[in-house]
């Protein structure tokens, strides 16, 4: 191994989790993203609804977890679900592709903080729990305080990680529309919320160096494009461009082109 590379944690790992999006990959697809990344992967979520409408989303949910992945549907089939007041039937047909894992969010539909708390306290005793605060739609601003006492109380509650909003775009919640981070709303989070135990949607690869460099090789990462994982993990390393230097001692930085 390369000397003076950043410590990772290693699966099963409270943090530094990676968190991909299949949506909707094949089978054989999915083969090839256990094989070649699989130990690099700790959550594998099915995106949006997808798993409603591919097939073999079973013996797909089965391979992620041989390979020691946390699997869960998007959020957004969740709401489709709440909204229509089938719960039950949500938690058969999670059950039935044999997910592990849930995500409850209201990014598309509003649920009251109450019915929200207790929605997450009733499925832990059951299942992982994943939930996710902000809104998808760009329109719809929440506060910072709003996001402070909605991450504090939805732990509490039992969710093991809250997730920052971003969507597959990477324009709305912790980001401004133009991909930008919101500086100011997530350094106030950060100094309120333990940082292990949120997740933080990153799904360009600018917006992964910059919480790699504001928080380490360790900081919890989201909605990673399977395409995208290995170099995700050059990322966290060192091994790219954009973090080359970040993470070298300081007399070896005299060789960064950037500081001449």
């Amino acid at each position: 191994m390369l000397p003076l590379l950043p410590e990772r944690e290693q699966k099963p790992r409270p943090y530094g989790v990676t968190m991909v999006m299949d949506k909707g990959l094949g089978i054989r697809q999915a083969r090839d993203l256990v094989e070649t990344s699989g130990h690099l992967i700790d959550f594998l979520k099915l995106g949006f609804g997808t798993s409603m409408v591919t097939k073999n989303t079973q013996e797909k949910v089965a391979l992620y977890r041989d390979y020691d992945m946390k699997v869960y549907v998007g959020g957004t089939l969740f709401e489709a679900f709440l909204i229509r007041d089938r719960l039950d039937d949500y938690l058969r047909f999670i059950d039935q592709l044999g997910c592990d894992t849930i995500e409850i969010s209201d990014g598309s539909i509003l649920i009251e903080a109450e019915r929200k708390c207790a929605l997450i306290e009733k499925l832990s005793k059951k299942y992982t729990v994943l939930s996710e605060v902000g809104a998808k739609d760009s329109e719809v601003m929440c506060d910072t305080e709003h996001w402070i006492k909605s991450m504090e109380d939805e732990l509490s509650a039992g969710s093991s990680y809250v997730i920052g909003e971003a969507r597959e775009s990477g324009t709305v919640g912790i980001y401004e529309k133009n991909g930008s981070a919101n500086d100011h709303l997530i350094q106030t989070i950060i100094g309120k919320i333990p940082t292990m135990r949120i997740i933080w949607e990153a799904p360009l690869k600018s917006q992964q160096a910059w919480f790699i460099r504001l928080l380490g090789p360790n900081v919890n990462l989201g909605n990673i494009a399977p395409s995208e994982i290995a170099a995700l993990e050059t990322l966290r390393l060192g091994l790219r461009g954009d973090t080359f230097f970040d993470f070298l001692p300081d007399e070896m930085n005299k060789f960064n082109r950037l500081t001449k």
